[in-house]
C-alpha cells in the first residue's frame, strides 16, 4: 500500500510538474474561465485528453510513434499554423476590442467553437504528446509493476489543475469588467500562441 502510495505521489508531482507550465493549452483555459465560457466542457476535454495520452504513454504506444518520425514532424506544422492563426485573432482583439467580453447574445455556437478550439490546442500540439506519452511513459516504465498507479496520479494531477485554472479564474472576472484589461489580456494570450506556434513550425 505505501509503495503503491508513493507511486502515485509521484505521479502526481511530476503530472503536475509538467502541466502548469504556461502553454497555449493554459492560456486558454484561463480565458475561458475568466469570461465563464464553456468551461465545464474545456476543463472536461483537457483532463480526459491529458488521462487518455497518458494512458497511452504507460502502455507503451510511445515505442510505435516513435518508428513514424514524420507523425510529430506533421503534427508541429498543423499545430503551429493554427497557433499562429489563433495568436492573430487575439491580437486583432486587442486592436478591436469591442468582442472580448462575454455578452448576452452568445450560443451554443460560442460554446461549439470553444470546444473545437479546445480539441485542436490539445490534441495538435506536440509538445503534449513528448510529456505525456513519452516522458510519462518513460517515467512510468521505471515503476514497473506501478507504472499504473504512477499514471493515475498523473491524471489526477492533470484533472485538479485544469480544474482549478478553469474555475479558479473567476476570481479574476472583477478585475477584468473593462475592455482595457480584457486588452491586456488578449495581449498576453497572442504573444503566448505566436511565440509557441512560431516555435513548432521552425522545429517541424
Amino acid at each position: 500500500m505505501t509503495h503503491a502510495l508513493t507511486a502515485a505521489a509521484a505521479g502526481f508531482g511530476t503530472g503536475l510538474s509538467l502541466i502548469v507550465a504556461i502553454g497555449a493549452q493554459n492560456a486558454f483555459v484561463l480565458r475561458q474561465g475568466i469570461r465563464r465560457d464553456a468551461v465545464l466542457a474545456v476543463v472536461g476535454i483537457c483532463a480526459l485528453s491529458d488521462a487518455v495520452l497518458i494512458a497511452l504513454g504507460v502502455g507503451g504506444v510511445g515505442a510505435v510513434v516513435v518508428a513514424w518520425p514524420g507523425a510529430l514532424t506533421a503534427v508541429g506544422w498543423i499545430g503551429g499554423a493554427f497557433l499562429l492563426c489563433y495568436g492573430a485573432l487575439a491580437a486583432r482583439r486587442v486592436l478591436r476590442p469591442g468582442g472580448a467580453l462575454r455578452t448576452e447574445g452568445e450560443t451554443t455556437g460560442s460554446r461549439r467553437r470553444a470546444v473545437l478550439t479546445c480539441l485542436a490546442l490539445t490534441w495538435l500540439n506536440p509538445h503534449v504528446y513528448l510529456d505525456t506519452v513519452f516522458l510519462l511513459g518513460s517515467l512510468a516504465a521505471d515503476r514497473g509493476p506501478l507504472r499504473w498507479t504512477f499514471g493515475l496520479g498523473a491524471a489526477l494531477a492533470s484533472l485538479c489543475w485544469f480544474a482549478a485554472l478553469g474555475f479558479g479564474a473567476r476570481a479574476f472576472g472583477r478585475f477584468l469588467a473593462g475592455p482595457g484589461a480584457w486588452r491586456i489580456l488578449d495581449g498576453l494570450v497572442a504573444a503566448t500562441m505566436i511565440a509557441l506556434g512560431g516555435m513548432l513550425v521552425a522545429r517541424a
